[in-house]
């Protein structure tokens, strides 16, 4: 508490998640073999490895498996650039999942590199409102250069709505107003994405080369003609 969590050792982080050892296993060399178990793992078998130590349930194997992917989505984006709408979604994926919308701000510097994922506000199960205030909070102070926008459908349908349009359109105009470009606004579901700016619903900025403006192919298929 008085140095901050950055003050403890990786072995040391362990053992606070661990709690306690077991009988004739003390929770230092207990959190030692986590430690080399998780070393020696990849994302895909880290469960099942931590499951065959001794000491390591169900319950703490999970709790340990769960801080990691944790930290992991939090800051495995930070410096990766972003080129075109798909480049995005290994990142904010996870969200198709919620049951509830989710609005999302990623800001981005000059080079189109992320900056920081922010959750801008939860909604209903069909419905998320956001101000521009809360949107470019984040941006003005990360100094970015443009953002994306992001939310999830629970329906699974990825098409916009007109609200979602009418949006996207009032928090360009602020970003404009602001000097701060808004890229794009990809809907995700667990089925797919749709990028608004792709299918021609945004207002791009012309000097914006770097994220490109060519079609690209969704993992769900979205013709123009269902937005007629």
């Amino acid at each position: 508490m008085k140095n901050g969590i950055a003050y403890p050792t990786n072995l040391e982080l362990i053992m606070l998640l661990l709690g306690t050892g077991i009988q004739g296993i003390p929770v230092g060399k207990l959190a030692q073999r986590v430690l080399n178990t998780i070393t020696a793992s990849s994302r895909e078998n880290l469960l099942q490895n931590l499951l065959k130590l001794e000491g390591i349930g169900p319950s703490k194997a999970i709790t340990i498996a769960a801080a990691i992917e944790f930290g992991r989505r939090q800051n495995n984006h930070t410096g990766k650039q972003i080129s075109k709408p798909a480049d995005l979604i290994p990142f904010v994926h996870h969200y198709a999942m919620q049951e509830q919308e989710h609005f999302i701000c990623v800001t981005l510097n000059g080079a189109h590199e992320i900056i920081k994922i922010r959750t801008v506000s939860v909604g209903t199960i069909n419905k998320t409102m956001v101000h521009p205030r809360e949107v470019f909070t984040g941006a003005i102070k990360d100094m970015a250069a443009a953002v994306i926008l992001c939310h999830n459908h629970p329906s699974g349908n990825c098409i916009p709505s007109s609200d979602d349009i009418e949006t996207t359109h009032r928090l360009v105009e602020a970003g404009e107003c602001l000097g701060i470009h808004v890229l794009d606004h990809l809907i995700i579901t667990t089925k797919g994405f749709f990028s608004i700016k792709e299918e021609g619903l945004l207002e791009p900025c012309q000097e914006e080369e770097d994220y490109s403006s060519s079609r690209f192919v969704s993992l769900v298929s979205a013709s123009s003609n269902s937005l007629s």
